[in-house]
């Protein structure tokens, strides 16, 4: 133990960057092999949780490839939850240094078990749209805490000051409340869609067709406020250009994406990819979020240690 103890990263370093970086693209990608395994009618391969089947805790050679698709998803959420361990331990011993990076370590960690018992609950439900929705939401939740970890590893804990106006930081949280809008109701949208899970799920009763233009009417006023704040960011050279750029072009996408999916009878690999989409958008838009204010140079918190300090160069 003391050994182990002693490879522990005792500042920011390029191991715990690395796996900063995978803990994000991993919570992004295990939403992506969710989506597979909902399109490709493979959510009740396992039909039981914990186990597989009752008699089995893996898919068996009968169970198909809607088995194999399942319980692939599962091992990947256990190996998420290894990479949630590997995040927090590589912190464990910056709990005082970094207090900030200590507890999203572990605030995230602990949703990687709950994600695990409510894709179980969902299981057990038949595939209940609502929990499935839910399950949804968690994820996009814990895509915004990975991103905060990986910003904060590179910003240090430092004094920070508001570096746009008042305004448009109003604005920016306006967009991210509109964005996540957008989210809950696509959520709305794809449950009462074709895209079930199973062929036997339950749908939420809801009209698909309503609830598609529904979810545009969000997802535009996503698109047209994002444009100001790249306008003004533009036009006032703030710190937020490349972030609010960059988020505009996620939109355009996902809009692109979404627009050719409603018309072309919503195929199951757009439906996909809008999903990843969605979860790109949102760690984007965090970002830009947390670009909102700027580190005061030359004036580290008390708690910042110096290690810290060289970690971040």
């Amino acid at each position: 133990m003391k050994r182990i103890s002693e490879w522990l990263p005792t500042r920011i370093d390029k191991r715990v960057r690395v796996i900063a970086w995978i803990y994000l693209a991993a919570q992004i990608l295990l939403v992506g092999t969710g989506g597979l395994v909902r399109l490709t009618s493979s959510g009740l391969g396992c039909p039981t949780w914990p186990k597989c089947t009752a008699d089995s805790l893996i898919n068996t050679p009968e169970m198909g490839i809607h088995g194999f698709i399942e319980f692939g998803n599962r091992l990947l959420g256990l190996a998420l939850g290894l990479v949630a361990i590997a995040a927090f331990l590589a912190v464990v011993r910056l709990r005082k240094e970094r207090p900030d990076l200590f507890w999203i370590a572990l605030l995230a960690g602990l949703g990687i078990p709950a994600q695990a018992v409510i894709g179980g609950i969902s299981v057990l439900a038949q595939l209940n749209p609502y929990v499935v929705g839910f399950h949804f939401v968690i994820s996009v939740i814990l895509v915004v805490l990975c991103t905060v970890f990986v910003h904060r590893v590179y910003t240090g804990r430092v004094q920070r000051t508001l570096v746009v106006p008042r305004w448009y930081r109003a604005l920016a949280y306006a967009t991210s409340a509109v964005v996540f809008i957008t989210i809950l109701v696509g959520i709305l949208t794809t449950g009462s869609g074709p895209h079930a899970g199973d062929a036997d799920a339950p749908r939420t009763g809801l009209d698909p067709e309503i609830l598609q233009h529904v979810h545009s009417w969000p997802a535009y006023l996503t698109l047209a406020l994002t444009l100001v704040l790249l306008v003004t960011a533009f036009s006032r050279n703030l710190p937020t250009q490349g972030w609010a750029m960059l988020l505009l072009l996620v939109e355009a996408l996902q809009v692109g994406v979404g627009l050719i999916q409603s018309n072309t009878g919503l195929p199951a690999g757009l439906v996909g990819i809008h999903m990843v989409l969605s979860c790109v958008l949102v760690a984007v838009m965090t970002v830009l979020v947390l670009n909102l204010h700027a580190p005061i140079a030359g004036r580290a918190s008390p708690a910042s240690s110096t290690a810290d300090l060289v970690g971040r160069r």
